[in-house]
């Protein structure tokens, strides 16, 4: 995979940062997106271009606007030749019951985690066309298969994604570009390290008696997923391998979806 190019949407931190990380170990060049400190940004950028020899650059493009989605994609082509991966990663979160789900978190979570999806593909899949190649990945979740209570936004947006998956692998069957969804169950992310360390806290209980019961809320197994391990999923999809494995979504839910 040298010589192709990458963005990674959300990939400043966590998943998407895993996932840049593993496709840069392949000689991927990347285009990284995501907000967050310039200066730290900067480090990270310039670090994985100096470890694995490829070109780097950063967008600062909000993901709930279209117009700015559009034009990190053709930026991305002009200054690193190619849009040959698409890795849609970038989400928010917010939970509440439905009767007291504010609108505009509704209509945050729907234009990032959804709607930011499609206007990334809408810009990119021409240029894979052109070039006859091209992976597109939409980091999906278990909730993009199953339901929780409290999270009706990202829920709908997650099976939407899912669902999008498969209409851009059946358009594009022929074209050389495949498309297939992650669905990742909890995964061991700076935030989340936070959140058991808070529940630890409060509970009095340890940091490892409050991980695995968060995990046992909703996994039979009692392990986290990490970035690193999705970053080579992404890298497999990519791969000669998966040429014909189009429209899927693929857990990795420590059995969460088998239940």
């Amino acid at each position: 995979m040298q010589n192709k190019t990458a963005i990674v949407t959300g990939s400043t931190s966590g998943i998407g940062l895993g996932i840049a990380t593993a496709l840069a170990e392949t000689g991927v060049n990347l285009m990284l997106n995501g907000f967050g400190d310039a200066a730290e940004i900067e480090t990270l950028r310039a670090g994985l271009a100096a470890k694995h020899g490829i070109k780097v650059g950063y967008s600062n493009a909000d993901m709930s606007k279209p117009a700015e989605i559009a034009q990190m994609v053709a930026t991305t082509a002009e200054t690193l030749g190619s849009v040959d991966i698409l890795v849609n990663n970038a989400g928010i979160q917010f939970t509440a019951r439905i009767e007291a789900f504010p609108d505009d978190k509704w209509d945050a979570i729907i234009a990032i985690n959804l709607s930011a999806a499609f206007h990334a593909i809408k810009a990119a899949v021409p240029l894979m066309k052109q070039a006859g190649w091209g992976r597109i990945i939409n980091i999906a979740s278990a909730h993009g298969l199953v339901a929780s209570e409290e999270k009706v936004a990202y829920v709908s947006a997650k099976h939407g994604l899912v669902g999008m998956t498969k209409v851009v692998a059946l358009e594009n069957a022929n074209n050389g570009i495949t498309c297939n969804a992650i669905c990742p169950g909890w995964v061991l992310t700076p935030l989340v390290q936070k959140q058991i360390e808070a529940r630890a806290k409060a509970s009095g209980k340890s940091v490892d008696e409050e991980k695995k019961a968060l995990l046992g809320e909703k996994q039979p197994m009692l392990e986290f997923s990490t970035p690193e391990s999705l970053g080579g999923l992404a890298v497999f999809l990519c791969g000669p391998s998966t040429s014909t494995m189009t429209g899927t979504a693929l857990s990795m839910d420590g059995g969460w979806t088998a239940q």
